[in-house]
């Protein structure tokens, strides 16, 4: 897993733990930003690989791409939804022509 910089300011821990506190959602967009919410603090750089059984403690919500087979992204996107559901949004993607990776369609995981 390769590593990656991140900053989070202040203001956005500060509506996350206010979100949490009033039972809302926090959505993370695309799977950088959830391991970089899933991996706490206000910045640096993570090498937090996140793969089945993995428990998202911050991200209860992701929008993020179909992504590529055998991928790191595949399996952080299958530890936020489990590996079943997952298999199944990928079989009918691909059957109803979706696009992948950086450019195609992408998926609400709620």
């Amino acid at each position: 897993m390769h590593e990656e910089w991140y900053s989070i300011p202040p203001a956005t821990q500060t509506a996350i733990a206010e979100t949490h506190a009033n039972g809302g959602a926090v959505w993370a967009v695309g799977t950088t930003s959830a391991r970089a919410l899933e991996s706490g603090g206000s910045g640096g750089e993570t090498r937090l690989f996140i793969r089945p059984p993995y428990q998202f403690r911050v991200v209860d919500r992701l929008i993020t791409n179909f992504h590529l087979p055998r991928s790191t992204l595949l399996m952080l996107v299958a530890a936020f939804a489990g590996y079943d559901l997952i298999m199944r949004a990928y079989r009918e993607a691909i059957a109803a022509g979706y696009r992948f990776y950086s450019y195609g369609d992408a998926m609400a995981i709620i």
